[in-house]
């Protein structure tokens, strides 16, 4: 549901997020080798999400991405309309344009209940708060 860009720039922030909780910036080949990503792609995507105003960054020998309290309390949700727009949230399973409560395509209501529970998950999901999962290795943002 989300693109590649979307899943590697929520990776990207969760790392950020974490490393932020313990007083560090994170720089872009870190960010990159840890949510496994390629460094351009993450460069880019942190620096669209920097215009944005979503992720902070500091430049020189100490400086790297991080995010301040505020940024901590982000929801996912903002990243996915930063990166991919809210269609995810209001458009049709099909694709349909003209799909609507009063014209629904095939599975216009079973899709509905579906989005709305993934947007109210995204939002509901802080980026601060992953960071004890991650830490204590419960939760991974790599595959091994």
């Amino acid at each position: 549901m989300l693109s590649k860009t979307c899943e590697y720039g929520i990776r990207a922030m969760l790392f950020v997020a974490q490393q932020s909780s313990k007083g560090k910036k994170a720089g872009i080949r870190e960010i990159a080798t840890n949510v496994e990503a390629p460094e351009p792609f993450i460069a880019k995507i942190l620096q669209n999400l920097g215009k944005k105003k979503l992720v902070q960054s500091a430049k020189g020998p100490n400086g790297g991405f991080f995010l301040d309290e505020q940024g901590l309390n982000q929801s996912l949700a903002d990243i996915v309309a930063a990166i991919d727009g809210d269609k995810i949230f209001s458009g049709c399973g099909l694709g349909l344009s003209n799909c609507s409560d009063q014209k629904p395509c095939p599975i216009h209501f079973q899709f509905k209940q579906i989005r709305d529970d993934l947007q109210t998950l995204l939002m509901d999901a802080k980026l601060g708060q992953f960071n004890f999962q991650l830490e204590n290795q419960l939760a991974y943002l790599k595959r091994n």
